[in-house]
Parts: structure tokens; C-alpha cells; sequence
């Protein structure tokens, strides 16, 4: 999509969702066609001209100060992730040719790691939630990743596009709709990222909810939350999880699904583990 599309898009999903009066703004008894603020009113609340925000919203402004753009964030009562957002999509870059980014890879002391949490799931996202590695609960708890093609282990078309996710995912809706967010806030840092244009084609081809919830501009960075897995052998699992960035490596998360000591899923998780764990080797 063109860049000038994604910023009139966000800018106007923003000031549609805020009334007038939620912005502080008297009643002035004009009709409103559309819901939410004007241009006008947006370019008042920022104090800025009603021409600039308007150039602005058409990405034929340039690039704007840092003062700008914190004067739009409060006009629209962006949270900071919105703001971040909006600062990718208004800064101007250099045009890049959209080719294949280079494969991540993950540390071995990562590795490591992600064996050593071995009574708890947990997996390392990269860039268009890619999943880089996993553990062997990671794997029993969600899906065996590792089994996949290298080039198919991604967490948003796992939520979105396996069939049975939508059963064994708690409140489906919601885990889908934040995934395809997270997408959406790559998009706008990373707007040559070919891959990312692929999957998003491939959830938008295939995926009947895909569309509301990407056209929605809505935009999240996971950090941590509570998830529940319908798992066929173990039942009901219910976690808590944190989300870490990876020293050394800004695109690269490491998740960790935290379970309550004594709880019922601790005592369900350490079956699994039981049951999944490999046999010894016989002599």
C-alpha cells in the first residue's frame, strides 16, 4: 500500500474514534457527515494550521518535528505505541528495493536457555512474529513449529490460518485481532519488508477476518498478558506470559508462558511434560 494511503488511513481511523467532547471541544452545532473530529478541529487541538494538518494527513508535509508530532499524539490521544507508529509512518526514507531481508538467527546461549526453561513453554519471535526457536512445551502447548518448513514457522499464521487454532486457542478473536496489530505496527517500521508483504497477501487471501481487523489501523507491541490453550490431551491450560527483547538484538523476543505454583495447569503442564518427555534410547 502506498505510503501516503497508510498515513491518511491511521490518521483518519484516529480522529474518528475521539467525539468532540471527549476532546474538550464545545458543541458548534454543525452536522457531521463522519463520526469523530474534523481536520479542523484535530489541526486546532495540535495548534497547528488547518492547511499544514491537512498536508499532513495526504503525507505531503516532509518530515515533522518531533514537537509536531507530539502535539498530534495528544490531539489524538494516541497511547505510545500509536505514537511510534505515527512517527514511522510521517518520516521519510530513502526508497528501498523491496528484497527478501536476510534469515535471522538465533545465539546459541539463546538455545540453550530456551532448554533450561524446560517446565514452562517458551519461544523466540523475530521480525512478522517468525517463530526462530522454541522449547519442547512450546512446541506441545501450541504447535510443533520445528516440523514445519523453515520458511512457514510464524506465530500470525499459525493464529490465524491453522484450523485448529481456532479451538485450541482461548478467546480466539482477541489473540488473532492483537497478532494481526503487532503486524500492522511492523509494517509501518519496516514498510519495504517483502516478506511481511507476502504473509499479510497470504492472511488477507485467506483468512476471512484478516481484512476488519488490518483496516482497523489498531497497532500493539506485546509485552505481557494472559493466554488460555485448550490442549486435547492435557485440557485446559491457563498462563501468564512476559515478553523480554533479546539482549543484543532489538528484533528478536524472547516469550515465556508463566504458570501459577499448585495451580491446576501447573499440575496438567507437569503431565504433559511427563507424557511428551523423550523415551530413553533402549539398550
Amino acid at each position: 500500500m502506498e505510503r501516503s494511503t497508510e498515513i491518511a488511513d491511521f490518521l483518519r481511523s484516529r480522529r474518528a474514534a475521539i467525539a468532540p467532547d471527549q476532546a474538550g471541544l464545545p458543541a458548534d452545532g454543525r452536522k457531521r457527515r463522519v463520526p469523530g473530529l474534523r481536520r479542523d478541529e484535530v489541526a486546532r487541538l495540535a495548534g497547528v494550521s488547518t492547511e499544514y494538518y491537512t498536508r499532513l494527513e495526504q503525507g505531503r508535509a516532509g518530515n515533522p518535528s518531533a514537537e509536531v508530532l507530539d502535539a498530534l499524539a495528544r490531539a489524538l490521544q494516541l497511547d505510545a505505541v500509536e505514537r511510534e507508529h505515527l512517527s514511522d509512518l510521517l518520516t521519510r526514507r530513502a526508497p528501498v528495493r523491496r528484497t527478501p531481508a536476510s534469515p535471522q538467527r538465533v545465539r546459541s546461549g539463546l538455545y540453550l536457555m530456551l532448554q533450561t526453561l524446560d517446565h514452562i513453554p517458551a519461544f523466540i519471535l523475530g521480525r512478522r512474529t517468525d517463530v526462530l526457536a522454541t522449547n519442547r512445551l512450546a512446541r506441545e502447548v501450541l504447535t510443533d513449529f520445528d516440523a514445519m518448513p523453515a520458511t512457514r514457522r510464524n506465530l500470525a499464521r499459525y493464529y490465524l490460518l491453522d484450523p485448529a487454532a481456532r479451538g485450541q486457542v482461548g478467546d480466539w478473536e482477541r489473540i488473532a485481532a492483537e497478532t494481526v496489530a503487532m503486524l500492522r505496527l511492523e509494517a509501518g517500521r519496516h514498510p519495504n519488508d517483502r516478506q511481511l508483504a507476502d504473509l499479510v497477501g497470504e492472511l488477507t487471501l485467506q483468512c476471512p477476518e484478516f481484512t476488519g481487523w488490518w483496516n482497523d489501523h489498531r497497532v500493539l507491541r506485546r509485552t505481557h498478558g494472559a493466554k488460555v490453550y485448550h490442549h486435547p490431551v492435557a485440557g485446559d491450560l491457563e498462563f501468564a506470559y512476559e515478553s523480554f527483547q533479546v539482549p543484543g538484538d532489538a528484533e528478536q523476543t524472547l516469550c515465556v508462558y508463566q504458570v501459577e505454583p499448585g495451580s491446576p495447569t501447573a499440575d496438567r503442564l507437569r503431565l504433559l511434560a511427563s507424557w511428551s518427555a523423550p523415551q530413553p534410547a533402549a539398550d
